[in-house]
C-alpha cells in the first residue's frame, strides 16, 4: 500500500479525511459542503469525495438548504442519526441503568434494574442485569444489532486489561478483584461478536459527558466529582475550546487520606475521604447518631436526611455541615494538585446534596486550597443529570466510531482502547440537546 508523508497510508489520510468530516458535522452541523473545507482543512476535491463515501455508506443525509450570496442554494449536511446506534451502561451501586441512543445520541430506550439488597454487588447478577438490560432496550426500541456501534459500560473500580486485551475491573469496594468483565459479558450472547463492549471507570464516562455535552465544554483543565455512594473522580487536562484533544484520567481521589486512624472505609483502610462523603457513610453517620431509620434504598435514606435536615432536625444538619466540610477539603487537594479552571459535581447523590450544600463545599474548599489555585477555579454542579454515566459510556463507542472514520470496527480493526482522543471532543452545542 502507498506511504504517505509521516508513514501514514492513503487508507490512513481517507479514515483521517472521513474521520475530520464525521467530526464537524456531528458537533457543528448542519453544513454544507462549501463550510466544510474551511472547517476541516481538506480541499474541495477531498470533502466532495468524502461527503460522496458518507452519503453511499448513509451516514449523512440532507438536511435542507440556504441561501447563498449571489450564487446557487447550498444543500445543508447532517450526520444521519438513525445510520446507528450506541449503548451506555451504568453499573452503578444502586442500580443497573441501560440506555439506547441513535448516533446523535438521542435517547431510544433505556430500563433500570435495583441492586437489592443493599451492598450486593455479586458480579453474576450484574452480568444478569446488563445481558437482560440490553434485550431489553433493543426490544423496546424494535430494532436489531446490525446497526449497533458497541455497548460502552462504566463500572465502579479500576479497569485493566488481560493478556487477551479484555476488559478486568478491580473494585476493592465492592469486592471485585481481577473481575474478567468483558469476558462473561461477551459469553452472555447478548450482543454478536462483532459488536464491541467498550469498559471504563465510571467517573472517566461521567466527565466525558460532562466534557463533550456538559458544563465542562470549553474548559482546558477541569475535574468531574461522580458523588454516589462512594466518591471518584476524573481528571480532564488540555481540553481547548478551539478544539484540541481531550482526554479524561479516573482519579480513585475517594481513597485520599483526610483522618489518620479515622473511619474505615469499604477499602479496607482508615480515614479515606470515601469514610467521610461517600452516601454510604454519611447515611451510617447519621445513624450512629440517632437517626436515619430504615427507609429503603440509599436514594430514599438520603431524600429522608435532606427532608429531616430541612425541617431544622439538628443532627441530620450537622452530618450535612461535617460532609461538606469534608467534600470541600478533599476539592481543596483536587485544586492544589492540578489546578483546575472547573470543578463539576455529579452522581445521583451529588445531585441531590448539591442544592443544598454546595456553597458551603465552596467556602470550605477556598478555605482549604491555596490561594492562587483557589482563585481560578469554579466549583459548579454538572449538567446533564442522572443520565451523565450512560451518555458518557455511549461515547465510548461513538469516539472509536470517530476514529475508524465511521467504519465499523472488526476483528482486524478493534475499537481503540480507553484512552482513545477525539480532535473536536470540546466543541460547540451538543447532540445531547437534542435528546429528549
Amino acid at each position: 500500500m502507498t506511504t504517505g508523508r509521516g508513514g501514514r497510508t492513503v487508507r490512513d489520510l481517507r479514515r483521517g479525511n472521513r474521520s475530520a468530516v464525521l467530526q464537524r458535522l456531528y458537533f457543528d452541523g448542519p453544513m454544507s459542503r462549501q463550510e466544510l473545507g474551511p472547517a476541516t482543512g481538506l480541499s474541495s476535491g477531498s470533502v466532495s469525495n468524502v461527503v460522496a463515501e458518507l452519503v453511499a455508506d448513509g451516514l449523512l443525509e440532507e438536511a435542507g438548504v440556504v441561501d447563498s450570496d449571489g450564487g446557487r442554494p447550498r444543500t445543508l449536511l447532517r450526520v444521519a442519526p438513525g445510520s446507528a446506534h450506541m449503548i451506555g451502561v451504568d453499573v452503578g451501586e444502586t442500580r443497573v441503568r441501560v440506555e439506547l441512543f441513535d448516533l446523535t445520541l438521542t435517547e431510544l430506550a433505556r430500563t433500570e434494574l435495583p441492586l437489592q439488597p443493599r451492598g450486593c454487588y455479586d458480579v453474576g447478577p450484574i452480568v444478569d442485569h446488563v445481558r437482560s438490560g440490553i434485550a431489553t432496550v433493543l426490544a423496546q426500541a424494535g430494532v436489531g444489532t446490525e446497526r449497533l456501534l458497541g455497548v460502552g459500560i462504566g463500572v465502579p473500580g479500576i479497569v485493566d486489561r488481560d493478556a487477551a486485551g479484555a476488559a478486568v475491573v478491580h473494585g476493592q469496594t465492592i469486592g471485585w478483584d481481577a473481575v474478567p468483565l468483558e469476558a462473561l459479558l461477551r459469553a452472555t450472547g447478548a450482543v454478536p461478536p462483532e459488536v464491541p463492549y467498550i469498559i471504563d471507570n465510571g467517573a472517566r464516562t461521567l466527565g466525558q459527558a460532562e466534557m463533550w455535552f456538559g458544563a465542562g465544554r470549553g474548559a482546558r483543565d477541569a475535574v468531574v466529582v461522580l458523588f454516589g455512594s462512594g466518591v471518584g473522580a476524573s481528571l480532564i487536562t488540555d481540553g481547548s475550546p478551539d478544539g484540541a484533544a481531550t482526554e479524561g484520567v479516573p482519579l480513585e481521589w475517594g481513597h485520599l487520606t483526610v483522618q489518620v486512624k479515622g473511619r474505615r472505609c469499604r477499602c479496607g483502610a482508615l480515614g479515606c475521604l470515601e469514610a467521610y462523603t461517600g452516601a454510604e457513610s454519611l447515611l451510617a453517620r447519621w445513624a450512629e447518631r440517632g437517626g436515619g431509620a430504615d427507609a429503603g434504598d440509599e436514594e430514599e435514606a438520603l431524600a429522608a436526611l435532606l427532608a429531616a435536615a430541612g425541617r431544622g432536625d439538628p443532627v441530620a444538619g450537622e452530618v450535612l455541615e461535617e460532609t461538606a466540610e469534608y467534600l470541600g477539603a478533599g476539592l481543596s487537594d483536587l485544586i492544589n494538585l492540578f489546578r483546575p479552571e472547573r470543578i463539576l459535581i455529579g452522581g445521583w447523590a451529588g445531585l441531590m446534596l448539591g442544592p443544598h450544600i454546595l456553597p458551603a463545599v465552596r467556602d470550605h474548599a477556598r478555605r482549604y486550597a491555596l490561594r492562587h489555585p483557589a482563585a481560578r477555579v469554579t466549583v459548579d454542579m454538572g449538567s446533564l443529570g442522572p443520565d451523565a454515566v450512560t451518555v458518557g459510556a455511549a461515547t465510548l463507542p461513538l469516539a472509536a466510531f470517530f476514529t475508524t472514520g465511521g467504519r465499523r470496527s472488526t476483528p482486524e480493526t478493534p475499537p481503540e482502547a480507553p484512552g482513545w482522543r477525539t480532535s473536536l471532543g470540546t466543541r460547540a452545542e451538543p447532540p445531547a440537546a437534542r435528546r429528549r
